[in-house]
């Protein structure tokens, strides 16, 4: 499933070789992608040009000519692959733009997303998008900011960092580390926090992932033009790594079930209760 780093990855290769282009054509083959009927969907995209594309969390933000935005999001995961003009496109998509200058892109959902489009005036009324909280890596989201956020909640860590509400972008594969360099064990109360321990969580968030958008992604993810990412399993602290040594101590590290997911924890590093007095 696409984070962050991958959604990021996209939204700027996307902005970099769509702003400017008319759409030609739309072509869906799964209406349950939509928000409202395919012939209305395609009629009220066709003509409009890309002004800008960026990323919000999980989301594209597609932004069009006549007040509108396109916003896609890739679900469980999916492969959404630029077209060059004579390209021979892909024999599984469900999805596909092609602009007046006979390139455009296609999208192959593994499970389930969304292409929905939306009235500029109407954003803060689309329910899967409007309650976001700022990207993880937004560089107004200041370390104050993220504090307050904190303060006001009674979950567990882990659970805050999930909720796209909080902040943006963040899932189970890239939230395992930033707990682990915050020495934070994913079930610790968020009221039981220190400030030391907000600030350095906070800021080993933007470590992670920013490490990985400059890898362009995770390995087992496509960028637009069809590349894997350069951020392999092997880079993970303690991610997906059970049974192997604590990166810092040396103490095996456990797979724990924390709610409806897994979590990678060394026991060691990672205790529930507070080491501050």
């Amino acid at each position: 499933m696409p984070e962050l780093p991958e959604i990021a990855v996209i939204a700027t290769q996307m902005n970099r070789e769509l702003a400017g282009k008319r759409v030609f054509h739309v072509e869906v083959k799964q209406p349950k992608i939509l928000n409202m009927p395919v012939q209305g969907f395609c009629g009220a995209l066709k003509g409009k040009t890309i002004k800008h594309v960026s990323a919000k969390g999980k989301w594209l933000f597609m932004e069009l000519s006549h007040s509108h935005f396109m916003l896609v999001n890739l679900g469980m995961g999916a492969e959404l692959l630029y077209f060059k003009q004579k390209q021979e496109l892909p024999k599984k998509t469900q999805f596909a733009v092609t602009f007046s200058d006979r390139t455009g892109f296609t999208i192959h959902f593994w499970w389930f997303g969304y292409a929905h489009l939306v009235p500029e005036k109407e954003l803060s009324k689309h329910k899967l998008t409007a309650n976001l909280g700022k990207s993880a890596t937004d560089e107004t989201l200041t370390l104050e900011q993220f504090k307050e956020q904190l303060s006001e909640k009674k979950t567990t860590i882990k659970s805050f960092l999930l909720d796209q509400k909080n902040v943006s972008g963040i899932g189970n594969v890239y939230v395992q580390d930033p707990l682990f360099i915050a020495k934070l064990h994913p079930n610790r109360k968020v009221s039981t926090l220190s400030d030391k321990e907000k600030e350095l969580l906070f800021h080993a968030v933007r470590q992670t992932l920013k490490k990985s958008i400059k890898l362009c992604g995770a390995s087992y993810e496509t960028d637009f033009y069809g590349q894997r990412g350069r951020f392999t399993g092997d880079m993970f602290l303690v991610g997906s790594k059970p049974g192997k040594p604590c990166p810092t101590c040396g103490t095996t590290i456990e797979k724990i079930r924390t709610g409806s997911t897994a979590s990678y924890i060394c026991p060691n590093c990672q205790r529930l209760e507070s080491r501050e007095k």
